[in-house]
């Protein structure tokens, strides 16, 4: 039998725990449906064809080549703005001195 089973199931015993005993006993089946739940969600990704996950990673690596390349056009045209805008006559729209 179950100690959990035997805490939730005896309201006597119950009793005769303290409060922070038995918050501990709460804590603990709550982990164990967790790692139930977790061990579930692993199990259903080890049996799911590696070739869906390798599509899903191939997507997110696009994905984030695409946001990194328009990060860098932006940091780049920012910087371009500033030379423009730095305040020196001198430095004509091609960025070259007279």
């Amino acid at each position: 039998m179950d100690t959990s089973d035997a805490t939730t199931t005896n309201p006597a015993q119950n009793e005769d725990l303290t409060p922070l005993e038995q918050d501990v006993l709460d804590e603990y089946e709550r982990l164990a449906e967790n790692m139930k739940k977790l061990a579930n969600h692993l199990d259903i990704l080890a049996n799911a064809p590696t070739s869906e996950i390798l599509d899903g990673l191939r997507q997110l690596e696009r994905k984030t080549s695409l946001v990194f390349t328009l990060l860098k056009a932006s940091v780049y045209s920012i910087v371009l703005e500033q030379e423009t805008y730095s305040g020196d006559p001198n430095v004509d729209e091609g960025g070259s001195e007279p």
